[in-house]
């Protein structure tokens, strides 16, 4: 890590984004005497008090729609919510400028066991649920990642005998060119097709989370999805599969009756039953499988089971706010995608009114439809999706009119009131989108805090 920091010294950097991935190491980076520039699309006036703190620590700005002409600096770190295929990148890489990113770099130098998780669904709840179980166990453990917090200000704090534990998204993973001690992949859906050229550049980047292993590795697949299954003949290393349907010969599998085992060969060993589970869903519980398949040898089977006895879950993911007049809402607003969703559905034994709808991230509403008749008592759409949203479900096998009644709100507030008007004692109010949120607001986690607000001001 010191020849990586004395490397920079004079270097002329560039760090293009100005978000939760870079803006630590504008100034770790210019502590260790690299001339730092931060370009962003956002104007001063968005970036706000960011703006004015990166500049008073001796950083370059350079923004607003002019933020990518004349890229000249000896190395260009990325933020994962730019393209790696931007023009202006290709052109620099071929005049001979370095383009990486936090965590490739992070990769590179960490000294310490690394296990990543990827997906389109579960992979935050994935990730947590490993660091709690090495926690437990007594492991010092680095969370991070697209999980929120970047890790590479941190390597000289890393030891040998530490653990990083990071969730990894297919931004990250797309120019990735080295691969995790273990690799978890959760499951693979459509998903940022407004981002990846098609869906095969989008499965190709996840896969990055294990093709650079070397034969001392393991990846856990989960063997239920039609997408990953497939994976396991290109793995070097051990392959564990996760399973609800069909025993894997290594790897975790629920049974008929509940329990979850790991299976080894001919060894079959008990890891808990899907009712020691705290939080709701069979999506959970492949979660859980995952995670146990993950650290198994690292962590005791007793140590997996106590976690999941007293993990209540990640905020945002189908999360208990209140109860009011006998009517439970919960919020779920990472459901930016269809399938996230039907995980949210499926999670409940009764209807529920679903409140849903945002960002176009250019992914089909086909599988939304016949979940939304079996499973939405009432559907209030908003945002720029709500239209494609409702043809999808009156166009589903079993739609009647009216069933489920469809009603159009113009935001998160009246949404919210539209709910409460139609539930009654028992019912229970599930946000969960099915979209990004980037039409109305920042983030999933701004979108899932103002409905927080709002309930609970009901």
């Amino acid at each position: 890590m010191d020849a990586f920091y004395r490397s920079l010294r004079g270097k002329r950097i560039c760090m293009l984004g100005i978000g939760r991935s870079n803006t630590p190491l504008i100034k770790t980076f210019m502590e260790k005497g690299a001339q730092v520039c931060a370009c962003d699309k956002r104007t001063r006036e968005q970036l706000g008090s960011v703006a004015d703190e990166l500049e008073s620590a001796g950083a370059a700005l350079q923004l607003g729609e002019t933020y990518l002409k004349s890229l000249d600096f000896d190395v260009i770190f990325r933020t994962p919510g730019i393209r790696y295929t931007l023009p202006e990148l290709e052109e620099a890489r071929a005049r001979g400028v370095a383009v990486t990113s936090e965590m490739e770099v992070f990769f590179e130098v960490c000294p310490c066991r690394i296990i990543a998780v990827t997906g389109s669904d579960g992979k935050t709840t994935t990730t947590t649920l490993i660091s709690e179980i090495l926690k437990r166990e007594g492991r010092r453990v680095h969370l991070g990642g697209n999980i929120g917090r970047p890790l590479l200000p941190e390597i000289e704090t890393i030891r040998e005998d530490d653990v990083a534990v990071v969730e990894l998204s297919s931004f990250q993973l797309i120019s990735m060119r080295r691969s995790p001690d273990v690799a978890v992949i959760t499951n693979i859906t459509p998903n940022h097709l407004d981002m990846h050229k098609d869906m095969v550049e989008y499965i190709q980047a996840k896969k990055h989370i294990f093709l650079h292993q070397n034969g001392c590795s393991k990846t856990v697949l989960n063997f239920d999805n039609a997408i990953t299954v497939p994976m396991a003949e290109e793995v070097r290393g051990q392959c564990l599969g996760f399973s609800l349907k069909e025993p894997p010969r290594f790897g975790c599998y629920t049974d008929a009756d509940g329990v979850i085992w790991f299976l080894s060969g001919e060894q079959k060993h008990y890891v808990m039953h899907r009712d020691d589970i705290l939080l709701p869903g069979s999506h959970n519980v492949e979660n859980y499988m995952a995670a146990a398949a993950a650290v198994w040898g690292l962590a005791k089977p007793e140590t997996i089971l106590g976690v999941a006895r007293s993990f209540t879950g990640v905020e945002h993911r189908i999360e208990l706010v209140r109860e009011l007049d006998g009517v439970r809402y919960y919020n779920d607003s990472i459901a930016t995608t269809p399938s996230r969703t039907l995980a949210g559905l499926r999670a409940f034994s009764q209807k529920v009114i679903l409140i849903a709808g945002g960002y176009d991230k250019h992914i089909p509403f086909d599988v939304l439809g016949p979940a939304a008749v079996q499973s939405v008592k009432c559907l209030i759409l908003l945002g720029a999706t709500a239209d494609k949203i409702a043809t999808a479900v009156e166009g589903a096998e079993g739609y009647a009119t009216g069933e489920p009644p469809i009603l159009r709100v113009s935001g998160l507030e009246e949404a919210v009131q539209t709910a409460r008007a139609q539930a009654a004692s028992g019912d229970v109010v599930l946000l969960s989108p099915a979209c990004a949120s980037f039409d109305m607001f920042k983030d999933f986690e701004t979108r899932g805090d103002l409905f927080k607000n709002i309930v609970n001001a009901l």
